[in-house]
């Protein structure tokens, strides 16, 4: 993945990568904005499908009708077929109800995600979620092999380019190769610059996990959602890792793509925060991941924030 397509910062000491061909953050730059949009900003592995459908239930008082959440909260950023033009996916989300608060999904973050000033334009809100690197790397790897054998061939794309049989090996030769591990710490230092803009809540996955409702409901303030206390009760149990990981199909179709693009078990895996040694994390590769980080994220109480999570300061 590319520097600029997931918010790492460019610069003579990054290496930058290409961008799979299903990816194209070129097209979130031309969506409308309106009034209430909603862009949830997380990379790889670091809570995305959690955070969208916990806005999603906020914004519907605890639906659970939905057959993919990606019907319900887009991702401009997909291709969902080789070739496909751009404004298909614009003029889809452009036909979404003017009377309902939209909330799209991004990988990138500022500038490659466009960002509104609040008084500056649309009245848009974003939420913006960062993880540990470890922890994400290390489900990045099982979430590349859990894409179907039909989505590969569709876009050409042999497996075996961006698979490996173990977590060193996977770190190696495809991440470090391609200058991913860069995309967790440029993400968050777009998003640090901008923590105290009041249109911006960042949040770190693990208070989301330690936070349980009371995360739920800082949310519902800074969306200015104001559910009933009987809908409280659906949205705390729909939020949940337990009924997203029963109701797992729901996270893992895309409904207009072309074949499946997912096995299933691939979104909704562990949830856990702590344990990325179990999946195959090493003592050297942590060491060199967060030397690398620094370079990027200069701020030691940032980096040391993006690790371990905790209230942003002041």
């Amino acid at each position: 993945m590319s520097a600029q397509a997931t918010g790492q910062p460019s610069g003579p000491d990054n290496k930058k990568g290409g961008l799979p061909p299903w990816l194209n953050p070129q097209i979130q730059t031309d969506v409308a904005m309106r009034d209430g949009d909603i862009w949830i900003s997380v990379p790889v592995k670091s809570g995305t499908n959690w955070m969208m459908n916990i806005v999603h239930q906020l914004l519907t008082g605890g639906d659970a009708d939905f057959d993919s959440i990606y019907g319900v909260v887009p991702w401009p950023e997909l291709v969902e077929r080789p070739g496909q033009p751009a404004h298909e996916v614009l003029d889809r989300l452009a036909a979404m109800p003017p009377g309902r608060r939209r909330a799209m999904k991004s990988h990138s973050a500022p500038p490659e995600l466009p960002f509104v000033k609040e008084g500056e334009g649309p009245d848009v809100k974003y939420i913006a979620v960062c993880r540990n690197p470890e922890e994400a790397l290390v489900s990045f790897k099982v979430f590349l092999e859990k894409h179907t054998d039909a989505f590969f061939d569709l876009w050409k794309v042999p497996r075996a380019a961006l698979t490996r049989p173990d977590f060193p090996t996977f770190y190696r030769e495809v991440v470090e190769s391609k200058g991913m591990q860069g995309m967790f710490f440029g993400f968050v230092a777009s998003w640090w610059a901008l923590r105290h803009e009041p249109n911006v809540l960042l949040l770190h996955y693990a208070d989301i996990k330690r936070g349980g409702a009371k995360v739920l409901r800082r949310i519902s303030d800074f969306l200015g959602t104001a559910p009933t206390e009987a809908q409280w009760a659906t949205i705390e149990k729909h939020a949940s890792f337990e009924w997203m990981k029963s109701n797992q199909s729901k996270f893992e179709t895309f409904p207009n793509a072309l074949v499946p693009v997912l096995e299933s078990g691939a979104m909704i895996r562990k949830g856990q925060t702590g344990v990325a040694h179990e999946d195959g994390m090493t003592s050297e590769i942590a060491g060199q991941l967060r030397a690398f980080g620094a370079t990027i994220v200069t701020d030691p109480v940032a980096l040391g924030w993006l690790y371990e999570g905790g209230p942003l300061p002041a």
